[in-house]
């Protein structure tokens, strides 16, 4: 079994595999994003955080994802795909029922999702480890989080950061490691 860091390091693989092959096809991949109440818009849901608009998305997803999908890592394989699996499947149905007409693709739902995973972790756990994570985590990304996750005109698609956040509080509730 992989370890919860190796597995995080081979999702970030994957993505910028991925988008090397959209960069190839000239960005076409990006059709297979979440088109919210479309039947092939729900191809989108599993598919669009492999996706992104350009390399400066790409990077700039890739940050918050190696630093709080990092910390849920730590935790192991068995809490990082779960919690994962939860933000990208729910996150996305979410956008998918209230996004406005558009295409949705990047990985910053999940990035929003693990946010609000370790934010409302300290809450469930109540442990010193768990509490500082927390705070830290609000003290670094917090601002970002509130900005990002209001409505806001052009590209970015803040259906995706709001739904990947309530998404990483649901996760919270259901995955959590088991005590040794």
């Amino acid at each position: 079994m992989k370890t919860g860091i190796q597995m995080l390091l081979l999702f970030i693989a994957l993505l910028w595999a991925t988008h090397l092959a959209n960069m190839l096809t000239e960005y076409s991949l990006n059709a297979y994003g979440i088109v919210p109440r479309t039947r092939a818009g729900l191809w989108g849901i599993p598919l669009s955080p492999l996706l992104h608009r350009d390399l400066s998305h790409l990077a700039s997803n890739t940050l918050p994802l190696l630093a709080l999908g990092g910390l849920v890592a730590a935790r192991g394989a068995r809490t990082l795909a779960p919690a994962a699996l939860i933000i990208i499947l729910l996150g996305g149905l979410g956008v998918w029922i209230a996004g406005r007409s558009a295409i949705h693709i990047g990985a910053s739902g999940l990035a929003f999702g693990l946010f609000g995973y370790l934010v409302a972790l300290g809450w469930h756990e109540r442990t010193p480890l768990a509490v500082g994570i927390a705070i830290a985590v609000v003290a670094v990304y917090g601002g970002i989080v509130f900005f990002g996750a209001l409505p806001q005109s052009g590209f970015v698609s803040w259906e995706a950061h709001l739904c990947g956040l309530m998404a990483g509080v649901v996760a919270a509730a259901f995955v959590r490691p088991r005590r040794g």
